[in-house]
């Protein structure tokens, strides 16, 4: 009779690399939504009439928006310091803040655009040429953003930890880009426009 050794041992704990593989079915549905998502955005910016264009309801909403993707901001940085100091219960609870201020945002972002339609900025403002390439940037980056946050929440939540570290190395600065930009993009509006 053999007895097991450290390494069989350790082997058999571990999954087959097969249950680790990503189904590319998974994938493409995340990537469906954030286009169909993407989309519908577009939609509401650019085709939707606005109901409330006098601004006589939830006014507030940009500022609401901003304070929102702060919030996230400061839950980014938080599960950046937390991962770089391996407290992965500390760094999962501020990655789930910050993705459930960025879905508020955008649940409030949607009903914003809904009333009140595209935010006009001063053209003519010395401020516009660095503000519309800001707002691009912005605006490029979040679509790419919301797949790659919601893949990496993914592989994060059905551990597959190696492919999380990996795409989290991507996501993390974009998502934290597109916060921090959402919040300068905001006080250009409110201050110049």
């Amino acid at each position: 009779m053999t007895t097991p050794t450290k390494t069989s041992t350790t082997e058999s704990k571990l999954p087959a690399v097969n249950e680790l593989r990503t189904p590319p079915a998974t994938i493409a549905i995340i990537i469906a939504v954030s286009v169909a998502a993407s989309a519908f955005i577009c939609w509401l910016v650019y085709f939707h009439t606005p109901t409330d264009v006098g601004r006589t309801h939830l006014h507030s909403l940009p500022l609401v928006n901003a304070a929102l993707n702060g919030l996230s901001t400061v839950a980014l940085l938080f599960g950046y310091r937390f991962i770089r100091t391996h407290r992965i219960p500390q760094h999962r609870a501020a990655m789930f803040t910050a993705f459930f201020f960025s879905t508020i945002f955008l649940g409030s972002y949607l009903v914003n655009f809904a009333l009140h339609g595209e935010t006009r900025f001063n053209r003519l403002s010395a401020w516009w040429p660095f503000y519309w390439k800001l707002l691009a940037s912005h605006i490029i980056l979040s679509t790419i953003a919301l797949p790659l946050i919601l893949i990496t929440f993914f592989l994060s939540l059905t551990g597959r930890f190696p492919a999380h570290k990996r795409i989290a190395r991507y996501t993390f600065p974009i998502w934290l880009y597109v916060s921090v930009t959402g919040v300068i993009v905001y006080a250009m509006q409110s201050l110049i426009h």
